[in-house]
């Protein structure tokens, strides 16, 4: 609509002013002037849409500005229906038309008016002014009248009952938003993440959107870093639309302070085919500036692939807080570089800086701290300046300004603060407060509502005044409720003049204000808050505040003049130490109103404590120019800002802050620091009240890097099993057990608190030990005797100190007089085995009357009762150590130790904890080992180690500290302890044991026998002889060659030999070739051949260093002449080798088929050379063209026969020379092929099985193949079988069978077949039985019920073509057999033609109808059972008619 206000405008916070015509300000300012000499009530004027909004009395009017009535055209239609919508009926459309069209005459004529209000009367436009406003009243009152009676009198702009909070919360955990909504109609909700909508469809699983009743939620799955974000939820209905604003930031764990903030994701999501490799390289390092200069932060960034128009998202954050382009940071990318400039260094820009580069793929981030330091001082001597200026409370009549101390007061004490204001637009700086204010938080009043200031701070000490803080940023001075108001939607505004009465007002007098409360209370100033009256009418209400001293009841008012607009006062000029009540009046146009309830007397000072001295402060290595600093927070602190850390080199005396700006937490790394320089540290702690005084002074630290390159650690687990070792009259001596977890890094020591109990109530702890103790035992002193404590300790490593143990029981402090020792204290089990471990104790503190002279050791399954425990040593032992063997594996065991002297045996120690009986995987045990040089060490691996593990060695289980008997050295995972002098003195039980493992330890016992073993092998290695693998040897090698070697396992490059044969040393020539090569110790002689001279002994003698050694070889008689001859036919050999020749001499082999093939293996030919096959001298032909293309001649003899036998040669030449090959297959030889050929025969036998004929049973077996010389033996239950006309033997084929006629019970039994091979044979075996459990191997038959033919069958049949044929056999056997017939040795079906039956399992049926000569041909019947098989035959013949003969005839 024209003349409307835009929407950007609704929420500027003096658009009153800014969008107000001069013309309109002078018609308000005279209405008002008028307003109040004429009425009697007070005129009030606030703002709406961006133009005034007059109350007079019990009414309420806007004024358009004149330009908005000027340009605004009449209206084309009805008024709108926010503002005369709702009528219904005849007479609602009558009011509706007259007020559209008194509306258009009033916009109409509003313009005229306002031109001539330069010109006319006051009183003319007075009167003027009324009667609009008096129309627009009665306008007013017939909405109001018509809103009474519809339902809409209920609509009502949203508004939020319970707004979103803000969430911080860890990666991988989700977050939860929600919101209660009030009306009418329901408003519509939506979610936006950084202004942007949130669409749940869009991003499947990661956001869910609820709304059910009035309650609206966010929820957002698995947060990671991209959630960190600002989130708004949006409603809006027909009144209107309000926002809410929440944050959710998304934090992981960082071990230090220096640590990269958020990883980078694992794992990379591919978007569109492509995924980005980024990486971040040409970093910035940990940076150090000075106040009021420039500082750039750069980081080259390299993404791969690299698209010309992609940009990636570039992100810089500042502890952790996205930083946004303002005047103090400007960012820069430009396209491969991105760049933070920090245009005006402050110390509020100290911190952890992170630049986060986001692709589709994932991001990356790298991390630095910036340190910044105080600018120089104006005057020398002054303090640096505050930091972090903030305005906590703003509205119409004061604003809370907080900000921090400096870290530097410049030597002399800071006596106070000054604050400065400036109006926003001017640059005129007025001082707040007359005299300096300790307290960082000081209430300005005296601020003119509506206006913006901002505000900075100064520090003041008796040098000077310092350098102004960073300027705050600008707040105006409007009341809460107002600002949210006009962060609200406002209500349109058309040009029309819509006059609102309230309820009548006269004579309401505003109730008691509600909730009073003392806020804030400091020597300076004491702030009040309260809630307005729930009775006040419809009509503003101010405040007037009262005080009174306690004790009296005087009040007095304290705002007499302007009374409050606010519910909240700050109150100045209270006199320090008094106490006071207060209370509150409201007021309005009708009165003043009854006081509040007072607030308690409240003593005028400084409710917030300075805060104690931070504790335990432990410095510990990181890198190289950085220290770890840790302590214990400051006890019973409020409202902490953090701390500051100071340094200062050892023996200077000279203090020098580490951090400008204070940190959270209580760990931090200082950097910056001098390589080689050894400081000491202490940390004070601050809040709104001041400065802690400084902590204790750490120890002394190094600068140097640490083992592992400052990898974080964490502090250790709190000790436990707290208890008395001893009792005096004024002090106690507790002992405690090692924590579980040590932190990664060794335990540097211990700290020790102490409680008085009284009646069962605890006192305060207390420190016993400033410094901390080594030890497991501590000796608190300064006790009161028959006083009880309790007790608390506390491990510290280099990450810091960890939590408190539980408090102990609770020890009565009385002098112990027993006159038996006390317990024994520190038990530790190492060395854990799967059947022994070994158990360490320390001995009691309090010996008794006499000294200790002994322990007894116990022990018990762990979870066993009391009377469980056993004793383990029956006689005392005077060690401090046992080892406890014969453990059950996987059992868990407890332990004890107690202690005797001469009185008696004392009280039982602490109990062990559980110790679990195995052996852990990767566990090695101690070796012992004597070195070239006859130095002998014990060498242990570990392969569990840390970056912070180390080996510690121990003798008798207490670590070695005599350097001048052992050595030790470290390397890697490998330690060794060497002896130096080894003697009778270092006889002893050897540990060692690595620290930060999984409890790694061993241990070796070097007796008096095993040294003396030792040093006899000592001695050897002391005085070496060079070790040979092999002995001198002798071989012979091509052409007959005779090769003389050794070979020693070890021979540096320093070695020589001399060659020596019968005591004349050789030299190289050209009888003898010698080589030596010492990387593999291999040394030879050559000789090409031997002769009768060369008979004796050949030696070898080595030196290398101081060790020695030889070697001989005696080659006489017989032994030399037999080499002498094997070198020549070697030689001959290699001769022969040099023309055509065998590789394999001729040879035979038997294939499946039961061929005998002749074949040789040839080399070194050419196409010209032949071979020639020859038997008994005559050549063979081959019908095959010879081939050498595998170097494998070949002769195929197929059915062997003795005809075949013979001496076989084999002849190869060509022009360099021929080779000969014989085989001789007679006699002997001949046989050894056919029994070969023999054995592939019976290998190719099939299962010997049983089948039924005519006159009996037939046993048979199959092979491939047959050969006359085959010799057989069938046995009858292992018993060569006599034939005779019953039982006879034979061979058809391949087939060889055994014939029994009229088999009877007496035949029953196992039958074999064996075939002779002249190695031992082959047999096939068959059990003809009627019952009994079988060998697998066996065929069976059941000779009663196998399946015959009993008869029926002719043998031949013949039949005239075109009759009908029908045969009929008996068929018998158990089971029922099964029929087959077969026609010339294959199956027939039955068919129309050829019908087959088989009935009542006796009769089977062939009958053939209309037979012809097709018909013709033999056929068989086939019955078989599981008993056995048995066959008939008959043969068809088919003859033609008669007539048909002769025709053909």
């Amino acid at each position: 609509m024209p003349g409307s206000l835009p929407f950007y405008q609704k929420h500027q916070r003096h658009y009153d002013h800014d969008y107000r015509s001069s013309e309109t300000q002078a018609l308000v300012s005279k209405y008002r002037a008028s307003s109040r000499s004429s009425s009697g009530y007070p005129a009030h004027t606030c703002t709406s849409g961006g133009y005034p909004f007059v109350s007079l009395g019990g009414s309420y009017c806007i004024i358009p500005p004149a330009h908005a009535l000027l340009s605004a055209p009449p209206p084309t239609g009805p008024p709108s229906r926010e503002f005369a919508g709702g009528y219904s009926g005849v007479e609602d459309s009558r009011l509706k038309a007259t007020s559209a069209s008194m509306w258009g005459q009033d916009h109409f004529t509003s313009g005229l008016e306002m031109e001539r209000s330069e010109v006319s009367s006051r009183k003319v436009t007075i009167r003027e002014s009324a009667e609009r406003i008096s129309l627009s009243k009665t306008i007013y009152e017939n909405e109001e009248h018509s809103k009474r009676m519809n339902k809409d009198s209920l609509m009502h702009a949203p508004e939020f009952v319970i707004k979103p909070r803000s969430h911080t919360v860890w990666e991988n955990q989700s977050v939860r938003l929600h919101c209660t909504l009030s009306g009418w109609p329901n408003p519509h909700v939506v979610w936006y993440k950084n202004n942007v909508t949130i669409d749940p469809i869009a991003h499947p699983g990661k956001y869910k959107i609820e709304s059910s009743y009035s309650v609206h939620s966010l929820e957002i799955d698995r947060c990671d870093f991209d959630d960190t974000a600002q989130y708004h939820v949006s409603a809006m209905n027909a009144k209107g639309e309000q926002s809410a604003y929440a944050s959710v930031v998304v934090k992981r764990f960082k071990g230090e302070m220096d640590t990269s903030a958020p990883s980078p994701r694992l794992g990379q999501v591919s978007e569109y085919g492509i995924t980005f490799k980024t990486h971040i390289v040409d970093t910035f390092g940990v940076s150090f500036g000075r106040e009021g200069e420039t500082m750039s932060l750069g980081c080259t960034v390299i993404i791969h692939p690299n698209l010309e128009r992609y940009q990636p998202g570039v992100e810089w954050y500042r502890d952790d807080v996205l930083l946004a382009p303002s005047k103090w940071h400007q960012m820069h990318w430009s396209g491969d570089r991105a760049t933070l400039t920090l245009t005006h260094l402050n110390k509020e820009d100290e911190g952890l800086y992170t630049l986060r580069v986001t692709t589709k793929s994932g991001y990356e981030t790298y991390s630095a701290y910036v340190f910044v330091r105080d600018a120089d001082a104006e005057v020398e001597g002054a303090p640096g300046a505050p930091l972090d200026v903030r305005c906590l409370d703003a509205n119409k009549d004061y604003v809370i300004v907080s900000w921090k101390q400096p870290a530097v007061d410049g030597g002399n004490s800071i006596l106070g603060y000054f604050v400065d204001r400036c109006e926003v637009g001017t640059n005129h700086w007025i001082q707040c407060n007359d005299t300096p204010v300790k307290f960082a938080r000081l209430p300005v009043t005296g601020l003119v509502e509506g206006r913006s200031y901002a505000f900075r701070v100064r520090a003041v000490n008796k040098s000077g005044m310092s350098r102004p803080s960073r300027t705050s940023e600008p707040v105006a001075a409007v009341d809460a409720a107002d600002r949210a108001r006009m962060r609200g939607t406002s209500a349109p505004v058309t040009g029309q003049i819509i006059v609102t009465e309230e309820e009548p007002a006269e004579g309401v007098v505003p109730g008691k204000p509600l909730e009073l409360e003392v806020t804030e209370a400091t020597k300076n100033y004491v702030v009040l808050s309260w809630k307005p009256p729930g009775e006040r009418g419809h009509e503003g209400i101010m405040y007037y505040v009262e005080k009174c001293v306690s004790g009296t009841d005087s009040w007095q008012r304290v705002n007499t003049e302007i009374p409050v607009k606010s519910p909240r006062f700050a109150l100045f000029d209270l006199a320090e130490g008094k106490s006071y009540s207060f209370r509150v009046r409201c007021c309005n146009s009708a009165g003043v109103g009854e006081p509040s309830p007072p607030t308690e007397a409240t003593t005028v000072g400084d409710k917030l404590d300075v805060p104690a001295a931070p504790e335990r402060v432990v410095a510990t290595r990181n890198t190289a120019t950085s220290v770890v600093v840790s302590w214990e927070k400051s006890r019973h602190a409020k409202d902490l800002v953090g701390y500051y850390i100071e340094t200062s080199v050892v023996g200077s005396d000279t203090w020098e802050p580490c951090n400008n700006k204070p940190v959270p937490g209580s760990r931090f790394v200082c950097h910056g620091l001098v390589t080689g320089e050894t400081y000491v540290f202490k940390v004070r702690a601050v809040n709104a009240a001041g400065i802690s005084m400084s902590s204790q002074e750490s120890e002394p630290v190094l600068v140097k890097a640490a083992i592992g390159g400052g990898i974080p650690h964490a502090s250790p687990a709190p000790p436990f099993g707290i208890s008395v070792l001893e009792c005096v009259r004024d002090s106690m001596v507790l002992g405690w057990k090692q924590p579980a977890f040590v932190g990664g890094s060794d335990i540097i020591g211990y700290f020790v608190d102490y409680r008085e109990v009284f009646d069962g109530l605890e006192g305060q702890w207390h420190e016993a030990n400033i410094q901390s103790v080594s030890d497991r035992a501590y000796r608190v002193c300064d006790l009161k005797e028959n006083k009880k404590y309790q007790f608390q300790v506390r491990a510290a490593n280099m990450a810091g100190v960890g939590i408190p143990s539980l408090p102990s029981n609770t020890f009565l402090c009385e002098e112990w007089t027993i006159a038996v020792p006390g317990p024994p204290h520190d038990l530790q089990v190492t060395e854990v085995r799967s059947s022994s471990l070994v158990l360490l104790w320390k001995p009691p503190v309090y010996q008794g009357r006499d000294a200790v002279n002994g322990f007894y050791v116990d022990i018990k399954e762990a979870g066993a009762s009391e009377e469980a425990w056993r004793g383990i040593n029956k006689k005392a032992t005077d060690s401090k150590f046992i080892k406890i063997e014969n453990l059950q594996e996987g059992e868990k065991y407890v332990f004890r130790v107690r202690a005797q002297n001469n009185a008696g045996v004392g009280n039982a120690s602490e109990v062990t904890e559980p110790t679990l009986a195995e052996t852990k995987a990767g566990t090695k045990e101690i070796m012992v080992d004597v070195d070239d040089d006859g130095v002998i060490s014990l060498n242990f691996e570990c392969s569990a180690m840390s970056a912070e593990s180390k080996f510690v060695w121990s003798k008798n289980y207490e670590e070695i500290s005599d350097t001048e008997r052992i050595a030790v050295e470290t390397k890697g995972s490998k330690a060794k302890a060497s002896f130096l002098a080894p003697g009778e003195e270092d006889i002893g039980v050897y540990s060692c044991s690595v620290t930060h493992t999984d409890g790694a330890s061993a241990s070796y016992d070097l007796t008096a026998e095993e040294l003396k073993k030792l040093l006899e092998t000592s001695h050897d290695h002391k005085f070496p002889i060079i070790p040979l693998k092999s002995e001198l040897a002798v071989e012979l090698q091509e052409k007959g060659r005779v090769r003389f070697w050794l070979q020693a396992e070890k021979i540096s490059a320093n070695g020589k030999v001399d060659y020596v044969f019968n005591d004349n040393s050789l030299s190289a020539g050209e009888k003898y070739k010698m080589n030596f090569d010492k990387n593999t110790g291999v040394i030879e002689m050559i000789m090409e051949s031997l002769t009768p001279k060369d008979e004796g002994t050949f030696t070898f003698q080595l030196q290398d260093g101081k060790a020695t050694n030889q070697s001989s070889l005696v080659l006489i008689g017989d032994v030399f002449k037999a080499l002498q001859k094997e070198s020549e036919f070697q030689m001959k050999e290699w001769v022969r080798k040099q023309g055509p020749h065998f590789v394999e001499y001729l040879g035979f082999e038997v294939t499946p088929e039961c061929c005998v093939i002749l074949k040789c293996k040839v080399g070194n030919i050419k196409k010209d050379t032949v071979a020639l096959w020859q038997k008994d001298g005559q050549e063979i032909k081959s019908d095959q063209q010879l081939s050498f293309t595998e170097g494998v001649l070949k002769l195929e003899i197929a059915q062997i026969s003795k005809k075949d036998a013979g001496v076989y040669n084999i002849v190869l030449k060509d022009d360099r020379g021929k080779d000969t090959s014989t085989l001789n297959l007679t006699d002997q030889g001949f046989r050894d092929m056919m029994n070969e050929v023999f054995s592939v025969i019976a290998n190719s036998s099939t299962a010997l099985k049983i089948t039924s004929t005519d006159e009996g049973i037939r046993l048979y077996t199959f092979v491939s193949y047959y050969n006359d010389l085959l010799q057989v033996t069938w046995h009858y239950k292992d018993s060569a079988i006599s034939f005779s006309d019953r039982i006879k033997s034979g061979v058809v084929g391949e087939q060889l069978w055994l014939q029994i006629k009229e088999p009877t019970e007496k035949d029953t039994g196992k039958y074999a077949i064996e075939f002779n091979d002249g190695k031992g044979g082959l047999r096939r075996t068959v059990e003809l039985s009627g019952q009994g459990q079988l060998p697998p191997d066996a065929s069976y038959v059941f000779l009663p019920d196998r399946a015959r033919v009993k008869g029926g069958l002719p043998d031949v049949v013949t039949i005239q073509e075109g009759k009908d044929l029908n045969l009929t056999c008996n068929i018998s056997g158990d089971p029922v057999p099964e029929v087959t017939w077969l026609k010339n040795e294959r199956e027939i079906v039955s068919d129309d033609h050829l019908l087959l039956k088989f009935e009542s399992g006796k009769f089977a049926s062939f009958i053939i109808t209309k037979v012809n000569s097709d018909d013709s041909g033999k056929y068989s019947i086939l019955v078989k059972n599981k008993f056995g098989t048995e066959s008939g035959e008959f043969t068809v013949s088919v003859f033609n008619h008669p007539e048909e003969l002769g025709g053909k005839k």
